[in-house]
């Protein structure tokens, strides 16, 4: 059995992603963003953001449901 440190198996993890990245089609899903890509959240939903960031300033201004990644609400 080979033992890592999670330092090593989270740089291999990243290693992978950036010498698969040419491979792929460039589209963003939701549900597969870290927490290191937040900035990549209005293109996961492309041109329908902006529309969800008024739902959501709407109706979760406090931002309750905060967990994963998520739209946040416009600052007013």
């Amino acid at each position: 059995m080979v033992n890592l440190s999670s330092n090593a198996i989270e740089a291999w993890a990243r290693g992978f992603f950036e010498a698969a990245a040419p491979f792929a089609l460039g589209s963003v899903y939701v549900n597969f963003l870290t927490q290191d890509e937040t900035g990549r959240i209005g293109a996961a939903y492309g041109p329908n953001y902006e529309r969800l960031v008024a739902v959501k300033t709407r109706y979760d201004p406090h931002n309750l449901f905060r967990f994963n990644q998520n739209i946040q609400p416009s600052v007013s």
